[in-house]
């Protein structure tokens, strides 16, 4: 690798193929260390990692999702600029999604989502998942071959979630249509600098202000109702737009980010076939391989900050009004919290000690349901597939894999996965 300081992270096509040495040559000189370009302190250490999302009074999240870009809208002075963020927050991209939100706003909206996500209709959703899973599954396998993402991992992660927030049936060809078959080469998190233009939810704004607006003037006995009347802690009715963008968050945050991790493990199983057996025979191991795939790449690399005030990190002194960058990539193989930690240990005991999810009050809500769409997904493709492998005509022979990576600072994933198996 070329001089650390001339690498831009946020730019650099070479880091968006592989990010880990880079990320180990910043932990070597400090886990806590200036990005020189665009301004902002990356954390690649464990512990530090873990410290940022721990501490709301010294951190904001206004910035959670576009960090420097395209910056804070006001010059940032003074030695403790919470004021200037309450102030000004709303002027940011994304400023009305949950993951930018900072207590107690925050803990209100979270508390209004984690009443749709309950034990009871975790348990109905994955049910709805077995299902679903052999349902895409049906639609490619006697073909002997399939591009994975777009035939699997991208329609089964929407339609879970269409399922848990009770999209109706007749409508979940339309969400399918608007939300996997439009153009992505400006997402969140791209390495075009121009990237965030604007705010890529209306379609789902759009849907769901209908639903709750008509649940709320004609309930039934269905989910969609059970969104619409759901209450804040306090007793409280929120306005429309507050139910509508916790679907919106949930739809957004739940499907990019699982559909990365269903296509990384299923990379790792098609590229050793002794770890596909050992999965396929003892299924007991398929949990922590979630785990361990979590842990060695992570859907998502990294999570912002700005400072509010004066902070000490790793014993770096931080100053008011500073980006920070908790990489989540990095901090999952510190060596100091996972040794040889850019190993695939399916046994690995404290694999689930990852930052995948973040950490703190922003720990992804999520986090169930994406484990029990991995497991689910997993077990059927096992159960229905033998020897799955890597497609030669698509990715080139094994000693010269060629993979293409999603061009953004923020996910990590495949773009796509070319894969042949036996059917069964």
């Amino acid at each position: 690798m070329t001089d650390l300081e001339s690498r831009n992270f946020f730019t650099d096509k070479e880091l968006v193929a592989n990010p880990y040495e880079y990320f180990d040559r910043l932990r070597s000189q400090c886990p806590v260390h200036p990005e020189p370009h665009h301004d902002v302190m990356m954390i690649t250490g464990y512990g530090e990692a873990i410290e940022v999302y721990n501490d709301n009074d010294g951190f904001s999240a206004c910035n959670s999702v576009t960090g420097p870009f395209p910056g804070f809208p006001v010059p940032l002075e003074g030695d403790d600029i919470s004021d200037l963020i309450a102030e000004h927050r709303d002027k940011l991209p994304m400023s009305d999604q949950l993951p930018t939100m900072d207590p107690p706003a925050h803990t209100d909206h979270r508390a209004l989502l984690m009443r749709l996500i309950t034990p009871k209709r975790l348990s109905e959703n994955e049910e709805f998942m077995w299902r679903l899973a052999d349902r895409q599954l049906d639609t490619f396998i006697e073909q002997g071959q399939c591009e994975f993402i777009r035939d699997f991992a991208q329609p089964f992660a929407l339609l879970v979630v269409a399922d848990l927030l009770g999209v109706p049936d007749d409508d979940r060809d339309r969400f399918t249509e608007n939300l996997l078959h439009r153009p992505k080469e400006h997402g969140i998190g791209s390495t075009d600098e121009h990237a965030m233009a604007h705010n890529p939810l209306e379609f789902l704004y759009g849907q769901f202000t209908a639903y709750i607006e008509d649940r709320r003037a004609n309930p039934r006995d269905d989910v969609l109702t059970g969104l619409a009347s759901a209450t804040f802690p306090d007793g409280s009715t929120p306005e429309v737009i507050d139910a509508v963008r916790i679907a919106a968050n949930l739809f957004a945050a739940g499907t990019e980010t699982t559909v990365r991790l269903l296509s990384t493990m299923l990379y790792f199983v098609a590229e050793d076939p002794e770890l596909q057996e050992r999965l396929r025979s003892d299924r007991s191991l398929v949990g922590n391989f979630v785990e361990e795939s979590l842990r060695i790449e992570s859907p998502i690399k990294g999570d912002f900050r700005l400072t509010r005030r004066p902070v000490t990190v790793g014993g770096v002194d931080v100053g008011p009004g500073t980006t920070v960058m908790v990489l989540n990539s990095a901090a999952n193989r510190d060596p100091g919290q996972f040794p040889d930690p850019h190993t695939l240990d399916i046994e690995r005991d404290n694999a689930r000690t990852h930052l995948a999810f973040g950490r703190g009050a922003h720990t992804c809500p999520g986090a169930p349901l994406a484990r029990a769409e991995a497991k689910v997904s997993l077990n059927r493709i096992l159960d229905r597939m033998t020897d799955i492998r890597i497609s030669e005509e698509v990715h080139g022979p094994p000693r010269d894999r060629q993979f293409t990576y999603v061009p953004t600072h923020i996910l990590r994933g495949l773009a796509f996965l070319g894969l042949e198996f036996d059917g069964q």
